[in-house]
């Protein structure tokens, strides 16, 4: 083999070595980019359930910002710590979309859930005893693709009539 020949067979295989170690960066800048997301989005909590007000009582909108239901609607969430043993009625009230109210335990389990109130509305109201105590997840959500807008959300704790 010519000297010529034998530079230019190392050259070239030298340019493929520095070609194959380029092609392995953007890979390993993803890698990178993608790890600091998800440890970003662990830090930043993406699922963050509103605490109910000390008054219990919420007037507020569902967007379609909110959790998707997977079937068309939206849910937001709200948190409340509840002690075993009490009685609570929960009055979920909208003009704007058919309201289903669910009340989930503290394992993230459906403990009640309750779609149109005994008045015949498409409101919810919903009587439950709580079995242990935790912080629950109140979920006000729309029947199906019933939409978005303003509702009222009333947690009360029921006392035993003396």
């Amino acid at each position: 083999m010519s000297l010529v020949v034998k530079r230019s067979v190392d050259m070239i295989s030298k340019t493929l070595a520095v070609l194959k170690n380029l092609a392995a960066l953007p890979a390993t800048v993803l890698a990178m980019i993608m790890s600091t997301t998800a440890s970003f989005a662990q830090v930043n909590k993406i699922y963050n359930p509103l605490p109910l007000p000390s008054t219990y009582e919420v007037s507020d909108s569902l967007t379609d910002k909110d959790i998707p239901t997977g079937q068309g609607g939206f849910a937001r969430d709200y948190m409340v710590k509840l002690n075993k043993g009490e009685n609570l009625a929960i009055d979920l009230s909208s003009d704007s979309f058919d309201s289903i109210i669910t009340l989930l335990g503290p394992s993230g389990t459906t403990v009640a859930e309750n779609d149109d109130g005994p008045d015949g509305s498409s409101n919810s109201l919903l009587f439950t005893r709580i079995n242990e105590t935790g912080t629950y997840i109140v979920r006000v959500r729309s029947f199906g693709e019933t939409g978005v807008g303003a509702f009222k959300l009333k947690v009360t704790r029921l006392q035993p009539v003396k």
